[in-house]
């Protein structure tokens, strides 16, 4: 009998040993995997605006954020180069082309644009979700805050394709509810594709091209909370901007065309997967060759370049001094 006591309470002392070692390892993954800190950017001032701004000040600023693994933090924001297949540079440089620099800035926002494996063993060695994207609002909203300050005339362009439409569309929200690094009336446009929080409805971004039935990754998984990934839903609106924010997405897209079934809260491991998974399906990749104008045949970067260059085109001319 003693023997078999000495057996039993030594299984439960490992037992309570190893869950221990659970725990330690669970908490160790959730900081080293990154909380969401998305900054809240400081709305601009209401003093009255000046009558002319520096010469040195573009006329427009297109702010462009790329997607998951088209960028990098190092990067050069005006020429960049991490990754020469990134979709946003169909878009960036036909219309950079068409301008002098003292009508229109191109800025790329440099972020780490990763998405790892929550559950890699070893670790994958990528940046979270959460890190990744809280690094490129950061970076998004500093670069306008410091447009503003110096050029208070310049209008702006915010483009952002993938994890960069989350973080376009997250700063337009803002601008939109008078939140924002800069105000709504000096914001010309906003294009988000495939937006991982696009929700069709009232409030909501135009759809442009064909309309998929379902709605964005983090809007399906409402909820989900795992080791640097964590979802929130859909936005409430684009406020004053909603007239002026387009989106577009692809069926099958389940970044932003997600249906219920595939992606579920209560699902958490396999539907984290499936979304890290999703970042580099097949579909995700093919925008710059998705229709979205059958008639004309055209793409949707070439959309995208075209409606930023025709914004361009319109936008104001300030005074400079």
């Amino acid at each position: 009998m003693r023997g078999r006591r000495r057996r039993g309470a030594g299984c439960l002392t490992v037992l309570a040993v190893l869950a221990v070692i659970v725990v330690i390892v669970i908490l160790l993954w959730y900081m080293l995997a990154g909380c969401s800190h998305v900054p809240v950017p400081t709305p601009p001032g209401t003093t009255k605006k000046p009558t002319s701004q520096s010469a040195s000040c573009p006329d427009v600023q297109l702010l462009a954020i790329p997607g998951t693994w088209e960028s990098s933090s190092n990067d050069d924001p005006h020429n960049p180069t991490a990754n020469p297949a990134s979709l946003m540079l169909n878009v960036t440089k036909p219309v950079q082309q068409q301008f002098a620099g003292s009508r229109l800035d191109v800025y790329t926002v440099p972020y780490v644009a990763q998405f790892s494996n929550p559950i890699a063993f070893p670790p994958d060695g990528q940046a979270s979700y959460n890190v990744s994207r809280s690094e490129g609002t950061s970076r998004a909203v500093a670069e306008l805050t410091t447009m503003y300050q110096k050029c208070p005339l310049t209008t702006y362009v915010i483009a952002g394709f993938s994890q960069g439409a989350v973080i376009a569309g997250d700063i337009a929200a803002d601008i939109g509810a008078d939140k924002g690094p800069v105000p709504a009336d000096q914001v010309l446009g906003v294009m988000l594709i495939a937006d991982g929080r696009r929700e069709p409805g009232p409030g909501q971004a135009i759809e442009v091209g064909p309309v998929p039935t379902g709605v964005g990754a983090e809007v399906t998984l409402k909820g989900l909370s795992v080791p640097g990934i964590s979802m929130t839903g859909a936005r409430a609106g684009f406020g004053k901007v909603a007239d002026r924010t387009y989106t577009i997405c692809a069926k099958g897209d389940l970044i932003c065309d997600a249906p219920n079934q595939a992606l579920t809260p209560a699902n958490m491991i396999p539907s984290a997967l499936t979304l890290v998974r999703a970042a580099g399906n097949p579909i995700h990749s093919l925008y710059n060759s998705f229709v979205v104008d059958a008639s004309e045949r055209t793409t949707a970067t070439q959309w995208t370049a075209g409606w930023a260059e025709g914004l361009v085109k319109g936008a104001p001319y300030p005074k400079h001094s």
